[in-house]
């Protein structure tokens, strides 16, 4: 077990740069079950930091081995969560179409000299939900794929192994496009978009964020935010969009659309929808954000609750269990708060 770091007493003083609201609690003022819990998921030698809120009040931050809430984590794919969002926001301020736009016409300078018909038919929707037909650019592919000297290029010209619409297919290389969309659509960098759209949410902040060789702000990998920061925007998309001054700032529709099971992971069978998968933990329905090595927000509307966990990302949380074990500990903290 890692020694866990003893955050409870400086946080009420760290609480204006932690971005935690007025009144949040300290850990060892959050209830004695749920405290529990939290003890025990020291344990977990990857997990480096847990943050829990209910009904807006931020109820437990907890930090394990070197972990800190306010210390910037890369939080991986979890970003594709906060992409999904922003491609909303551009739909919703006429950047973009919608889910049904084609791609092409704005990628054009990218597609393959002799393009497969099927690319024209790829939308926005198809994107977010990893249903692009395109054969992976993650997993055994993703080193050559990041190698390559345009990502966009190099994503777009990957053999189909689906028709649009088909199986998902999980794949950055299909997020990645839909940054360099919103570049393209907007003349803006994604960075400058997130920074604009999301910065009315109290905490929100992105810290670094890794750019392709042509620049194009890497979508769905490589985002550093501090734990704080990603609680902050889980709590936007569980109050329906809304930052707590009750500014619109994602559209509460939007956040439907992207909870919407429209396919299934075949590695885990979680439902997925635009950039969040679904899963039920503890008798409720939970949309979450899954990053390499187990970097996690989880959004619990029925229970009032959002979740953040970081962990280590020198290995993966998939194959070692460690994604399965935030899972069991989501549920215990959701039994924990009752």
């Amino acid at each position: 077990m890692h020694r866990r770091s003893l955050l409870a007493a400086p946080l009420l003083l760290l609480a204006p740069r932690l971005g935690l609201a007025q009144g949040a609690s300290a850990p060892d003022a959050a209830p004695p079950a749920l405290n529990a819990v939290l003890d025990r998921a020291g344990a977990l030698e990857p997990l480096r930091t847990v943050l829990v809120a209910k009904d807006g009040e931020t109820l437990a931050v907890r930090g394990y081995s070197s972990g800190r809430v306010d210390r910037p984590a890369n939080i991986k794919s979890a970003s594709k969560s906060i992409l999904a969002m922003l491609a909303g926001i551009a739909i919703d301020k006429g950047v973009l179409e919608g889910p049904e736009q084609k791609i092409a016409p704005l990628l054009k300078a990218e597609l393959p000299a002799d393009p497969d018909p099927r690319l024209h038919e790829i939308t926005l929707g198809n994107l977010l939900s990893m249903q692009a037909g395109l054969e992976r650019t993650s997993g055994a592919f993703y080193g050559a794929w990041i190698a390559s000297p345009n990502w966009v290029r190099a994503a777009l010209a990957r053999p189909f192994v689906d028709e649009p619409g088909g199986q998902m297919l999980y794949s950055t290389g299909s997020s990645h496009l839909v940054s360099a969309l919103l570049t393209r659509a907007s003349g803006r960098s994604t960075l400058a978009l997130a920074r604009d759209w999301l910065g009315p949410i109290e905490g929100f902040a992105i810290a670094d964020w890794e750019r392709d060789p042509q620049g194009v702000y890497f979508g769905g990998n490589q985002m550093a935010m501090r734990p704080t920061s990603l609680l902050a925007f889980a709590e936007c998309c569980r109050n329906g969009g809304r930052n707590r001054a009750g500014q619109q700032v994602i559209p509460h529709d939007w956040i439907a659309q992207c909870w919407q099971a429209r396919t299934a992971s075949r590695f885990t069978g979680d439902a997925y929808g635009y950039g969040w998968f679904t899963r039920e933990i503890d008798g409720a329905r939970a949309h979450y954000g899954w990053g390499y090595g187990g970097q996690m927000l989880y959004v619990v509307p029925a229970r009032g609750v959002s979740l953040v966990m970081t962990s280590t990302t020198d290995a993966p949380s998939g194959r070692t269990g460690h994604r399965d074990d935030l899972h069991a500990l989501a549920g215990a903290l959701l039994a924990a708060l009752g």
